[in-house]
């Protein structure tokens, strides 16, 4: 048997650490390991090398990924699946696992549908996939973006200062709220729970008038012009404020323990759904067991993110 793996989309702390878990696990099972470079585009271009054990050792504390990625434009179009199918063909694979996020989870139902055996790890900063209590990544990058958060907090302290701190998270605002939880933020927007300039505004007043001049306002990416915000409330209250972008800070860095053995845990499960000749599942961890859900029943199932965040915001 011989299998392949890929990352796409977006690198997310932990990635390693999952591509080592596949690489031993299959390896330990008599299976051969083929890695396959820049995630769907490297299929399309046969990018394919042999993965042996001494490939993948001392990667799991590293961020990013050592099989690189990038986006596929080509690969969303029938002719590019036709060749990525020509390839896995070619090279004698009989099943994929793929790392990343959403768009490249519909990838992998599009190569299923194909009749290629495809397994899904969620390797996504964001957190933005439901079936899912945690992605690979999204722990660290949290830890960074606390990080931050601290050492702007330190000199808004020391000038009564507020900020405006961007997060990342795309459409899934739980970065921004897990932050805020844990860092201290006194106002927080998120997709789930948006607030208008207004809002914000008065908010602001409001912990301004108790006394409270250093604040951390904590928005999710997407939603505003950060420039547009500052000026508002700038004009609106007569105060300096700063704001910051932390941008794709959050994406590098040394993955947390936590990330190394969540994916480390989802790594050897791909494996074992492999080996027994499943296909069209998306592996995840909830109520912290490692769970599998059927590509066709992911987008059914019920999103609890906003009671959640229901529960959750009393305590900002």
């Amino acid at each position: 048997m011989k299998i392949g793996i890929l990352t796409s989309g977006g690198d997310a702390p932990g990635m390693n650490a999952a591509i080592r878990a596949v690489v031993k696990s299959a390896i330990h099972n008599g299976i051969e390991v083929m890695g396959i470079k820049h995630g769907y585009k490297g299929l399309i271009n046969e990018e394919l090398v042999p993965l042996v054990s001494s490939d993948v050792d001392g990667i799991s504390e590293k961020g990013g990924t050592i099989l690189k990625t990038a986006r596929c434009p080509e690969f969303m179009e029938e002719q590019g699946r036709k060749k990525a199918l020509e390839t896995l063909k070619k090279f004698e694979i009989d099943g994929l696992v793929v790392i990343g996020g959403d768009g490249s989870f519909q990838g992998a139902e599009k190569l299923e549908k194909l009749g290629v055996k495809v397994i899904g790890l969620p390797g996504t900063i964001d957190n933005d996939l439901a079936y899912t209590d945690y992605c690979i990544g999204f722990d660290t990058t949290l830890n960074t973006v606390l990080e931050c958060i601290a050492k702007i907090k330190d000199t808004d302290s020391s000038h009564e200062k507020t900020t405006i701190v961007e997060v990342m998270g795309r459409y899934c605002g739980d970065l921004a709220l897990y932050s805020a939880l844990a860092g201290g933020g006194e106002i927080i927007s998120t997709p789930e729970m948006k607030l208008d300039f207004h809002t914000i505004c008065t908010k602001l007043s409001e912990n301004i008038g108790k006394g409270k001049n250093d604040n951390i306002i904590i928005i999710t990416e997407r939603m505003y012009d950060i420039e547009e915000l500052q000026k508002y409330l700038e004009e609106k209250l007569n105060i300096s404020i700063r704001s910051t972008v932390l941008g794709f800070v959050q994406r590098g860095g040394n993955p947390s323990a936590f990330d190394r053995v969540l994916a480390g845990k989802m790594g050897i499960k791909a494996v074992e759904l492999l080996m027994k000749d499943s296909s069209g599942r998306f592996v995840g961890i909830r109520d912290n067991k490692i769970i599998d859900v059927d590509f066709s029943s992911i987008n059914n199932i019920n999103d609890n993110k906003q009671k959640e965040y229901d529960l959750l915001k009393e305590l900002l």
